[in-house]
């Protein structure tokens, strides 16, 4: 029984390191698979810090991408968790909460920490954070 117990162990180990070694692929198909995609999903409440996340975040992507964005290429869509519709979009794009997230094909970058600990305080860190992900997918 315990040779039984440890072989599992160890299965149950290697399985564990094997997964954590191998880059994330996220399931998320963007709604169109050519752009870039950002959201920000919030609730309906939200203090000063939210806020800030969502204004920031946008004006941040239409300074640095005023073409992009303006093709469509890039998008900004705030989306609100407890209006009815948005559970779709959130299950779709692994939001379990408030989330800032950079999505494009199958690549699926989350900047929540980021969002809300420059936003208010730095505005410029979130801006160089969101050029240092974004450039790479265009």
């Amino acid at each position: 029984m315990r040779k039984i117990i440890s072989i599992t162990l160890v299965l149950i180990a290697t399985l564990c390191s094997v997964a954590a070694k191998e880059p994330v692929k996220v399931g998320v198909t963007a709604v169109n698979s050519t752009k870039v995609e950002v959201f920000y999903f919030h609730y309906t409440r939200r203090c000063v810090t939210c806020n800030a996340v969502e204004n920031e975040t946008k004006t941040a992507i239409q300074a640095l991408y005023p073409a992009q964005y303006k093709k469509g290429e890039i998008t900004f869509k705030s989306v609100n968790l407890d209006e009815k519709g948005s559970e779709a979009l959130a299950k779709k794009c692994k939001a379990e909460g408030q989330a800032l997230l950079i999505i494009s094909k199958t690549k699926r970058l989350d900047l929540t920490d980021k969002g809300f600990m420059y936003a208010k305080t730095s505005p410029d860190k979130l801006k160089a954070a969101l050029k240092k992900d974004i450039d790479p997918l265009l």
